[in-house]
């Protein structure tokens, strides 16, 4: 009895989906996802955070592609913000990069563990957009 719940629910869960997931209305990360809010671009610029504030400029504008390549830059930095990974992983969603943005949050929980200050454990970020994606099976 229970197998057959376990199974019932799967299959409901499947077909609402695929059912969701119609040509015209896009994949499920394409109609739910929303870039996190810029807190970063009307910062004073530094010369610890002007790359940071310049790809972030580009962001608030909607250029991803830019902000992706320019937070690229700013990361290999000893001295990134840590925070830079949240925006690395926003922007290689909006751009259609799921697994790449999986990496990045990776890195940033990587960074707060080595830090110890707090203990990001076992996220999985956006499984809705890795799911309908066709690498990912």
């Amino acid at each position: 009895m229970t197998l057959l719940r376990s199974f019932l629910a799967t299959a409901i869960v499947a077909l609402l989906l695929v059912s969701c997931s119609t040509p015209e209305q896009g994949t499920l990360c394409e109609r739910t996802f929303e870039p996190y809010m810029d807190l970063v671009s009307d910062q004073v610029r530094t010369l610890h955070n002007d790359g940071y504030v310049d790809a972030m400029k580009l962001y608030k504008a909607g250029d991803h592609a830019g902000a992706e390549k320019g937070l690229l830059v700013y990361l290999d930095r000893k001295d990134a913000a840590k925070g830079a990974w949240l925006y690395l992983a926003c922007s290689q969603l909006a751009i259609g990069k799921p697994f790449e943005a999986e990496r990045a949050i990776d890195r940033l929980e990587g960074s707060m563990k080595r830090d110890s200050r707090t203990n990001a454990s076992g996220t999985r970020w956006c499984a809705g957009c890795a799911a309908t994606n066709p690498r990912a099976h």
